[in-house]
């Protein structure tokens, strides 16, 4: 953000702008934030809020460089180490590298008991990480007596457990606690009562709480209503109370009503006063005790360092253990709200308070970031006051390891040594990983990874990862292991080169392929079976479903993640433990009505999709339609004799129809550009009016004209309207680019292009006949495949000849360059065009219009993200993979949704694998693949006897795909029982087996058929096939 202008860098904070909003990232822009301690948890802080763009930030560190931060801090290196450099000033140049709009300093000086805290005036923000309690109560009392309060948030992490605490003022204001959009709901009635109810059209569910208000609009009879807030009354999930309205006049029909966003006060104490008396998150409500018993644990830990002034002992120290053991019970007894000690928690905290998760840290320091950018904007609602986090699961089925298992070795793993020991971490080395997408989810595994030491070379471990994406610029406000120098470089590459820069004894294997069926033969079965498991880090589900599907075909785990600005989500699957990511599948997207979308648009997203659908339809699908046709048919002289002699040519209509109103030049662009601002916004209005005058009424009486649906106002054509000039160049460039007309920056200014439209000819409005779809449930036609009068051919074939007479059938005429939609780049006017386009029809049918930035969300299907919910879930995400390594069971398992703007964040167990009873003691689940080997005289009869010898059960039905091999009531397929499976299956070159689906008989003969899990037939003895 350029800070003198406060101007926004779009294209590189545009997916940030639409979580945020412009007026919090302003306020970012002038923000200075102290943060103490360059470890594992301060380095993630760092990142994120550098990332996000802040104005300034102070990074705040006395330690040297150790061997011991390699394994922590992915910005410290192995030469920071060999000279002995202090933390902060290894950090602070790869920090500032991350953001050229936030300034990055450090300060080295100590910061204590004795410090005078006068410097910090200058923050808005202090976070304190690595800090003893005593330092956080100092600094945060000396925070919390300012006017304004300076924010305060203290961070810790040690071994399995941590901690953040927010202090941000006794009064502090929030602009907007969830950072949902309030959606225009639309009205079935309003009583004229009291108090007045209204209910909301459809029964659509209109998401209110008691107490919160909202405004009306365009309400027609009770127009009192309009532009009036009002409170609520919940009555039902699709109405509500008003208050008194039976004074207004009788409500008629239409309007809507919107959710007014008010602010909130939030209140906090000192750390000081809520340490007897935390107000905790409770993040797992299968362990609901938890917070309060870290809480106690943790407290405990501060008073063992301030005893002994070093932390408990790695490993099996039972001196240590129980000193703190006894701490805590001490220390619980001073709470108020008391949970019972938990013994077992303790003990695991002494064992590993040296120790170091990274992922933990990730996922603590994603959700403490976001805490910072609520602190600094009052943007969200912010976390009151506590939030702990453990990952006892992680550390519980090592209890029984020796304790020099969890010893230093003088390595970077000793951190993470000290959690889970030597094997586990030797298995991680090991580890064979596949992972699918290097986007902002990727870069934060590939970090993970090079910190927990995944797929080290020296142990035949490897990391495949595949992208075929090149990096953008806008990927760089989370990608953090992209710079500025990356962009248009392919990204699987480019986080390989960086990944090695963390650590460099990482095997790391690069591709910039999909996975897909196309590339299977890549990612075949041999592959997977090389593989421990699998990572996604997609940003759609058709991707994540033949992925997951890949992985259950063959058996291995796939760890799943995903992010909507500041919402996560992550999903653990094993096999033979839980359900695929195919076992549940979301509702799908409500698609736009056609009529709807054609005539009828009620609300702002109806317009851009139109505007959006209209550039596909012009500069996509029609010149790629035309280039199709002309490379079928080689000649237009060829196609007149065809069409002449009685023969129909798909497509040869709409062709013809682009071939003889091709422009030749500018001026012609500019032309068609008018004509078509008059169809769109001028005449379809008409024909609405005419097709539906205002006073048209249903069949029950009611009127046409009612919400939701809204009558359109023809608009006449402006050259001097900047909206109708912007539609006007922008639909004219796009015109003389799918036919490769040249035209200078002259061309484009406002007298240059006044003067062609002073010469466009616009031919009198008239009625036309055309039937206009108001059925919903309609879809769109083909028009390629609706049937063409004997006109329209003898129209057609006309055209053809006067262009073959005109000489205009030469072969560059013939193409059309098809242009691919670029929502990123403003200079291309694909933008220009649709927000244009969007807000003329908007203003048509008196729809409040959108800004460019949402106008570009929508059309561009843009998926708004923050770093920080990115960093949080790769590390929740990393945390599982422990897990799967350490082969731990089910009930060590956890999934987690989380919503960093609440902040709420909840963890459940994953759902068990469901097993299918077929009959007595024959079960099958998901994961479930029978298997037959062949050979090449092998018969379906043979198949069917294979399959009723091996598996004690009577096949019925065998299905290949689509294809029906084997059902017995069809007529013909008995004979097929004789056929080779070769023969009846057909398959490619090299395949060595098909998955075929099976039915097998009831049990009682009025029963229907039983499914069965896939069959998998193998064409020839296979190894692998049990």
């Amino acid at each position: 953000m350029a800070e003198d202008s406060m101007e926004i860098d779009d294209s590189l904070y545009s997916r940030q702008r639409y979580v945020l909003g412009d007026s919090a990232m302003h306020q970012m822009a002038q923000s200075a934030v102290f943060l103490s301690g360059m470890g594992g948890l301060g380095i993630e802080i760092a990142k994120n809020i550098v990332l996000a763009g802040v104005k300034a930030v102070t990074l705040h560190d006395v330690k040297q460089c150790e061997t011991a931060d390699l394994g922590s801090n992915f910005f410290i290196h192995k030469e920071d180490v060999l000279s002995q450099r202090k933390r902060a000033e290894a950090v602070c140049p790869r920090v500032a590298e991350l953001n050229p709009y936030v300034h990055v300093e450090t300060c080295s000086s100590p910061l204590d008991d004795n410090t005078d805290l006068g410097f910090l005036l200058k923050y808005q923000c202090v976070v304190l990480t690595e800090a003893r309690l005593s330092l956080q109560k100092k600094v945060n009392e000396f925070c919390h007596s300012q006017s304004p309060p300076i924010r305060f948030i203290g961070c810790d992490a040690y071994g399995i457990c941590a901690r953040v605490f927010c202090d941000f003022g006794d009064e502090f204001e929030v602009s907007d606690p969830t950072g949902e959009e309030p959606k225009e709901i639309f009205i079935q009635s309003i009583t004229r009562d009291f108090p007045g109810v209204v209910s909301c059209l459809d029964n659509q569910p209109h998401g209110l709480q008691t107490g919160q208000s909202v405004v009306f609009r365009e309400v027609n009879g009770m127009v009192e209503l309009n532009g009036s807030s009002r409170k609520v009354s919940v009555l039902s999930p699709h109405s509500f109370a008003i208050g008194d309205t039976s004074h207004f006049q009788e409500y008629a029909h239409g309007g809507f009503f919107v959710l007014v966003k008010t602010p909130k006060m939030y209140t906090f104490e000192t750390l000081k006063r809520q340490l007897c008396d935390p107000q905790v998150l409770t993040p797992d409500f299968s362990k609901p005790e938890a917070p309060q018993q870290i809480h106690a644990a943790m407290l405990a830990l501060d008073a063992f360092q301030e005893q002994h002034n070093r932390l408990p002992n790695t490993g099996s120290c039972l001196l240590d253990a129980e000193t703190l053991l006894k701490l805590t019970e001490e220390v619980n007894a001073t709470l108020r709200n008391k949970a019972a000690v938990n013994a077992e928690l303790v003990q695991w905290l002494a064992r590993t308070a040296r120790g170091t998760l990274p992922p933990l840290a990730a996922a603590v320091g994603g959700l403490a970031s976001q805490e910072v950018l609520k602190a600094i904007t009052g943007k969200f609602a912010p976390l009151q006051q506590w939030f702990y986090f453990d990952a006892i699961e992680v550390v519980k089925p090592l209890h029984s390891l020796p304790a020099d298992e969890f010893l230093p070795r003088g390595d970077r793993y000793d951190g993470l040594r000290a959690c889970i020991g030597e094997s586990l971490c030797g298995e991680l080395h090991k580890l064979r990983v596949f992972m699918v997408g290097c986007g902002a989810i990727g870069c934060e595994m590939l970090k993970n990874f090079a910190l927990l030491g995944v797929g080290l070379a020296q142990t035949s471990g490897e990391v495949c990862i595949t992208d075929p994406d090149l990096i953008e610029k806008s990927n760089l406000n989370r990608q953090f292991l992209f710079r500025p120098q990356h962009i248009q470089k392919p990204k699987s590459t480019t986080a390989a080169e960086a990944t090695l820069q963390i650590n460099a004894d990482l095997q790391l294997d690069a591709h910039l392929n999909k996975v897909c069926p196309a590339t299977e033969n890549i990612y075949s079965d041999s592959f997977y079976a090389r593989l421990n498991l699998v990572v996604t880090a997609l940003d759609n589900v058709e991707a994540r479903r033949y992925v997951d599907s890949r992985c259950v075909s063959n058996q291995r785990a796939l760890l799943d993640s995903g992010t909507m600005g500041t919402k996560g989500h992550t999903e653990i699957i094993v096999p033979n433990l839980t359900e695929s990511y195919n076992s549940h599948r979301d509702p799908p997207e409500e698609e736009i009505p056609f009529c709807t979308l054609k005539s009828f648009p009620s609300v702002i997203e109806h317009t851009i999709q139109w505007a959006r659908d209209k550039f596909e339809n012009a500069f996509v699908q029609k010149p790629s339609m035309y280039n199709t046709f002309w490379q079928t048919h080689t000649s237009a002289e060829c196609v007149l004799q065809r069409m002449q002699a009685g023969e129909s040519l798909e497509g040869s209509f709409e062709v013809i129809k682009l071939l003889n109103r091709r422009p030749h030049c500018w001026e012609q662009c500019v032309t068609l550009a008018r004509l078509k601002f008059e169809k769109y916004f001028k005449r379809k209005a008409l024909q609405l009016l005419h097709a539906f005058p205002l006073d048209t009424k249903l069949k029950d009486g009611s009127l046409f004209w009612q919400s939701p649906k809204r009558p359109p106002s023809p608009i006449d054509f402006d050259s001097k309207d900047p909206l109708h000039f912007t539609f006007i160049v922008s639909t004219a460039r796009l015109f003389a680019g799918i036919h490769s007309i040249s035209y200078s920056e002259k061309d484009l200014c406002e007298q240059a292009v006044a003067a062609v439209l002073s010469h466009v000819n616009i031919p009198e409005y008239q009625p036309s006949v055309k039937n206009i779809e108001t059925d919903e449930a309609a879809k769109k036609p083909d028009q390629l495949k609706m049937p063409l009068s004997s006109e329209e051919e003898r129209a057609a074939i006309r055209q053809l000849q006067h262009a073959i007479a005109g000489d205009v059938v030469k072969a560059a005429r013939l193409r059309m360059s098809p242009l691919d939609f670029e929502k990123d780049d403003d200079s291309n006017g694909h933008m220009d065009f649709i927000a244009s386009a969007s807000a003329l029809r908007a203003k048509m049918y008196s729809i409040e219009p959108a800004d460019r930035l949402k106008t570009k969300r929508i059309a561009g299907k843009i998926i708004p993200a923050i770093a920080t919910a990115t960093a949080a879930v790769a590390g929740l995400v990393a945390l599982e993979l422990i897990k799967i390594v350490g082969g731990f069971g089910f009930e060590s398992l956890k999934n987690c949704f989380f919503n960093l703007a609440l902040p709420a964040v909840v963890f459940t167990e994953p759902a068990a694998v469901k097993r299918t009873l077929i009959r007595e003691n024959i079960y099958f689940s998901i994961w479930d693949c029978w298997t037959i080997s062949g050979h090449e005289d092998f018969t379906l009869s043979d198949f069917m006897n294979a399959v009723r010898e091996k598996y004690g059960i009577e096949p019925t039905m065998v299905v290949h795909g689509v294809k029906m091999l084997y059902v017995p009531v069809i007529p013909g397929h008995t004979k097929r029982l004789k056929l080779t499976m070769q023969k009846l299956i057909k398959p490619s070159a090299g395949r060595q087996y098909v998955d075929l689906t099976v039915s097998f008989a009831p049990e009682r003969a009025d029963d229907d058929d039983l499914a069965g899990p896939p069959v998998r037939y193998y064409f020839a003895r296979d190894e692998r096939a049990p």
